[in-house]
């Protein structure tokens, strides 16, 4: 299935509503799950994204821990792709990232000193 661009400029605000966690491929096994193409531990990070007078939250998976990424914290969100799926009847659209990282990272120890 085709995935879908989401432009994250056109947001307003986008805030960490539900910290990183790994995505759990196997509930019987404990067996996480590994990003195809990076061969990292999927994270699902919950996100609200805020535009006007409107609000929507979505969980997002990302290929690695996103660092420094915690509850309440405004982020940036690199490629950001809406993906449909259907399975055994069931379907809806899944939210996948390259990158989440704090918007504004800390400045490095020792910088301007």
């Amino acid at each position: 299935m085709a995935t879908l661009p989401i432009d994250t400029a056109r947001f307003t605000g986008i805030i960490c509503t539900v910290a990183p966690s790994p995505r759990v491929a196997n509930r019987e096994t404990g067996q996480l799950k590994i990003d195809r193409e990076t061969g990292k531990t999927v994270f699902q990070v919950g996100l609200c994204l805020m535009s006007g007078t409107t609000a929507e939250v979505v969980n997002v998976n990302v290929p690695g821990e996103p660092s420094g990424v915690q509850l309440g914290m405004p982020v940036q969100v690199r490629n950001l792709v809406a993906v449909p799926w259907e399975n055994d009847g069931r379907h809806g659209i899944a939210f996948r990232a390259e990158e989440i990282k704090p918007l504004s990272a800390p400045a490095a120890k020792g910088a301007g000193q």
